[in-house]
């Protein structure tokens, strides 16, 4: 296990941020009447910036 997860550290980083950021944008942004769909609830937001954040440094790293 503990190898997989050094394995993919990347993209477990890319999870994390994208999952901070989603939060953030949550916070500072986010959706005055509650109507958005992402950005109404921070549970919401926060799934899917690391959802995004771990499919683009997947997309961005390459594969031995």
């Amino acid at each position: 296990m503990l190898g997989y997860l050094i394995k993919h550290k990347f993209i477990f980083a890319g999870i994390v941020a994208g999952a901070i950021l989603g939060y953030l944008y949550y916070y500072f942004i986010g959706c005055a009447n509650g109507t958005c769909i992402i950005t109404s609830k921070p549970v919401n937001s926060t799934m899917y910036g690391a959802l995004l954040g771990g499919l683009l440094v997947n997309i961005l790293t390459k594969e031995k």
